[in-house]
């Protein structure tokens, strides 16, 4: 446990990437197996549930610093993490804990079946035999909020160089699930059989925001043009009879798409499918909305499939016949797949994702430009000569999205941050007018600077006029112009509307409270859009 937290306060002490990637290769070297294996995934973002509610925890670490209640919720809000509140405010430590991260971890899944008082004199024993790093490191396994500065990217980069291996293999062999109880370094990152599980996903490759004038990637003829799909990102893999429905966030999700059960008698084996899985109704694209509403559910009866049947539109073919092919150009890759397309029977819930041919970027803007008519989040800019990469990565692959809706709102509530910005306001909540009330619609954390943060946390301080709890509210004059990416009717909200990534566009000094937009304009957003 010892050297893991070493490795935690190596990384967060450094801005530097190298640094950091010698930290792990480090530590890879010298740590056990067995936790190395932990801490992989950990660092590969697939932490577990200890099952000890954050309550507990609380009120056990208050006992023991000997502090009330109400002074611990006020050091939690102003540090803004409670892994490092908990950490700080514990009375020195009073043994040696000797237990590895493998152990530790063992520990804590022990305690899944426990009762209260054996889990808390357990907590707190190994709470007080830990220095202050270890119990932060500990605090975070146990809560599962375990977020290090260092990128999957960088660990993957790590392993390559410990194991000598390539790194997109690493890459591949980290995809999808596997426990660390049951693992070894050999068979996750050495063993040439582990790549022919049939569960497993490729990496996604990830366009990049085109942030210039798209005439700047030269001749339009060497791209290929798509729309940019607003659904989920997914694979659909059909290996050994079976098929596997992987979402970009590595979650496997086949339960969740019925609708693709019928592939394995369909698709040959060897088969891997990149593509975006969309509501399709009537031959025409669902809005994201209704997909959201079905993914949320539990159990899905007859009449939400019904309402909402999905397909996947494929834009690329990264196995063939059980053949990797990601390393061949994307327009040969676009042949393939459509070849195999074609061959399908009618009803299959496969489509090709149609691609445009723009003599000029003018006609690349046009398709842009009617992007939402169709449900769509703008356009794809992919090289035709691209190979099938990993991670997001600038030149070959870019997403060109439509310029968001916009809106001026009031804010009404805040509240603080967390890690580096836990002393500032800067989680915001606004408002718009609806005759002489101002009804909240949408939460944004980010698009001020650093310098306008400190600067509205100062007058959110001086003109506070409530207090909920972390949650103040405050003087409703400053006007916002916030951006989001959709926006549709709601029962779920208080204003009847929901928005879909909203930011802070710019802060309106010009600008009074009262001249901010009415519910009414949210409502003229919907009813253009749907037009």
């Amino acid at each position: 446990m010892n050297r893991f937290a070493g490795l935690f306060t190596a990384i967060e002490q450094t801005t530097k990437t190298n640094s950091k990637l010698e930290a792990l290769v480090q530590y890879f070297q010298e740590a056990p197996e067995e936790d190395s294996i932990w801490a992989i995934a950990i660092l590969m973002g697939k932490t577990f549930r200890s099952g000890i509610k954050t309550r507990d925890l609380k009120v056990w670490a208050t006992e023991l610093a000997g502090i009330p209640a109400w002074l611990f919720e006020e050091s939690y809000h102003v540090v803004g993490d409670l892994a490092e509140a908990i950490a700080l405010v514990l009375p020195r430590q009073a043994g040696q804990f000797s237990a590895s991260l493998s152990g530790t971890i063992g520990i804590l899944q022990m305690l899944t079946t426990q009762p209260e008082e054996e889990r808390k004199e357990v907590i707190v024993d190994c709470w007080m035999r830990m220095e202050q790093t270890e119990r932060l490191v500990f605090n975070k396994l146990i809560t599962g909020n375990f977020r290090m500065g260092i990128s999957s990217q960088l660990v993957i980069r790590a392993l390559a160089r410990y194991t000598g291996a390539d790194e997109a293999q690493v890459a591949h062999r980290l995809m999808g699930k596997w426990d660390p109880r049951n693992t070894s370094m050999k068979s996750l990152l050495l063993d040439k059989g582990r790549l022919a599980e049939d569960f497993r996903p490729y990496p996604f490759f990830l366009a990049y925001p085109l942030d210039a004038a798209p005439e700047t990637l030269g001749d339009p003829a060497e791209w290929q043009v798509e729309e940019k799909y607003d659904g989920i990102r997914g694979q659909i893999i059909v290996r050994n009879g079976t098929v596997f429905v992987w979402s970009r966030g590595e979650e496997l999700v086949t339960d969740k798409f019925p609708e693709f059960a019928t592939l394995p008698g369909i698709l040959p084996d060897g088969t891997v499918l990149d593509g975006e899985i969309i509501g399709r109704k009537d031959g025409n694209l669902l809005p994201f909305s209704m997909l959201q509403t079905r993914i949320g559910r539990k159990k899905l009866s007859p009449a939400i499939l019904n309402a909402s049947p999905l397909v996947m539109i494929c834009y690329d073919l990264l196995e063939w016949n059980g053949a990797d092919i990601r390393s061949q150009a994307l327009i040969e890759r676009r042949l393939l797949l459509m070849q195999l397309l074609a061959t399908l029977p009618g009803g299959t819930p496969l489509l090709l994702s149609p691609v445009f041919d723009c003599g000029d970027w003018a006609e690349v803007r046009a398709i842009r430009a009617r992007s939402r008519e169709h449900h769509c989040e703008g356009v794809m800019l992919k090289r035709k000569d691209s190979i099938y990469e990993r991670g997001r990565k600038r030149g070959n692959w870019w997403k060109w999205k439509v310029d968001p809706f916009t809106i001026d709102a009031v804010l009404i509530y805040a509240q603080p941050g967390h890690g580096r910005r836990a002393n500032l306001f800067t989680d915001y909540t606004f408002a718009v007018w609806e005759g002489e009330q101002l009804v909240p619609f949408a939460k944004a954390y980010s698009g001020l600077s650093d310098k306008e943060i400190e600067e509205l946390d100062r007058w959110i301080k001086r003109n506070t006029v409530e207090k909920f709890g972390p949650v103040r509210s405050v003087r409703p004059e400053l006007v916002f112009e916030l951006a989001f990416e959709d926006i549709n009717l709601s029962a779920r909200h208080k204003s009847g509307v929901a928005v879909r990534f909203p930011r802070i566009l710019r802060w309106r000094k010009d600008k009074p409270a009262a001249e901010a937009n009415h519910k009414q304009d949210l409502l003229h957003l919907i009813k253009e859009k749907n037009i």
